[in-house]
């Protein structure tokens, strides 16, 4: 296994045509469900779909880190040189025999590469959907505005296209530097972004869309919690790439105390590999402590600031649909936060934290973007009325 040269470019091509296959399917079947449709009407349902299988592989994500499957395959971007793990198995085999609870096994390697072709497959999505926002809007600029109350710039796109592709350096390095915390911490916190990215892209792509006024210190307030929510959410990837779920095992109290025994310098030396401090010492459990105290201490504290957002949104009746939503996976949150520390991490717990945070970037972004602050000339007369016909609300009540 240590023959293994960590970049390994041989599959390369084989990997590309197989993101490409995978995401030919999807396409074919988005033209042909719309094949009477406008082409923006195509687009919107390439955008809607790239985001769900986005959505997916982030929880897959999660799935290879939480059942230790990140370096199934030793190399990057195929298994031993391979496509697919079939063609490693004699590789696999004996690294298993070498170490039968290491990091390589069968279903190690073939969990890490379903994630790799998965994560290929929203790649070539996004390109396909890069092009069609260019070409959409170089047709747009020829037939003259069709007065609709926004239209992203297809940079958008394009930018969210160099993001995916950043994402899959970090894919790549998360192998190469053996599950990095802070490069495994960053690949996390990049998938999100992409799904905000994505988010964005459906929210004001759309021509059923109709702008919500929001006020100004309403906007302040979000723009404070979803601050709030991104360092929680880092301060999670850090507990989970460090394994420090179970460095606290009771609740509310850590180790039978409000206030336990803690390293903060060597939990959050940040460029330094999984397990060590920086100078190659083993880390002591009091600096696992204190990494998963914080992240306890900060979620209080995110918490509560989401529940007062959702209580606030849904004094309005234009938000109560999102405030509900909002309120439910935070209730989703707080349960299974719970269920990690009591239950001895269970999987599925695990699992729907991850997906409960994606769920929550996915929430906040669409209500950012629903809000987005439009001029009355760029809202046709239909959306005008629509908006109109909202309960009017006061500055205090959170409606401009």
């Amino acid at each position: 296994m240590n023959a293994q040269p960590l970049y390994d470019l041989t599959p390369l091509a084989s990997l590309l045509g197989l993101g490409a296959l995978l995401a030919l399917g999807p396409l074919a079947w988005i033209y042909w469900r719309n094949r009477r449709s406008a082409p923006l009407h195509r687009l919107q349902a390439l955008r809607l779909f790239t985001l769900f299988l986005t959505f997916d592989l982030i929880l897959f994500g999660a799935f290879t880190r939480l059942t230790d499957s990140g370096l199934g395959c030793p190399d990057w971007p195929g298994c031993y040189g391979n496509t697919s793990p079939l063609g490693a198995r004699h590789a696999i085999t004996a690294a298993q025999d070498a170490m039968p609870t290491g990091p390589v096994t069968q279903a190690k390697a073939w969990i890490e590469m379903i994630h790799r072709y998965l994560a290929t497959g929203v790649g070539a999505l996004i390109l396909m959907l890069t092009v069609a926002s260019w070409r959409n809007w170089r047709a747009r600029v020829r037939s003259g505005p069709a007065g609709r109350w926004v239209e992203l710039s297809p940079w958008w796109a394009t930018f969210t296209l160099f993001w995916v592709c950043l994402q899959g350096a970090f894919g790549a390095w998360t192998v190469t530097w053996k599950l990095f915390p802070a490069i495994v911490t960053l690949h996390l916190a990049g998938a999100l972004v992409l799904l905000a990215l994505l988010a964005v892209l459906v929210v004001r792509g759309s021509t059923a869309t109709v702008p919500l006024a929001m006020s100004q210190p309403m906007r302040r307030w979000l723009a404070l919690v979803v601050a709030l929510l991104g360092l929680q959410i880092l301060l999670g990837g850090w507990v989970s790439t460090n394994y420090a779920v179970l460095a606290c095992s009771d609740f509310p109290q850590c180790q039978n105390r409000w206030w336990p025994e803690m390293n903060f310098q060597q939990g959050f030396e940040l460029w330094r590999h999984l397990g060590v401090t920086g100078t190659g010492e083993p880390i002591s459990f009091a600096a696992l402590t204190a990494i998963h105290y914080v992240h306890r201490l900060m979620a209080y504290v995110v918490l509560t600031l989401l529940a007062v957002l959702a209580w606030q949104l849904n004094r309005l009746a234009a938000w109560r649909v999102h405030s509900r939503v909002l309120a439910a996976l935070v209730g989703l949150q707080l349960a299974t936060g719970l269920s990690n520390v009591v239950l001895d991490w269970p999987l599925w717990a695990a699992l729907l934290h991850t997906g409960g945070a994606a769920a929550l970037v996915l929430t906040l972004t669409w209500i950012a973007a629903s809000a987005a602050p439009v001029t009355r000339a760029a809202v046709p007369a239909t959306l005008r009325a629509r908006a109109a016909a909202l309960p009017e609300q006061t500055e205090s009540g959170g409606l401009a």
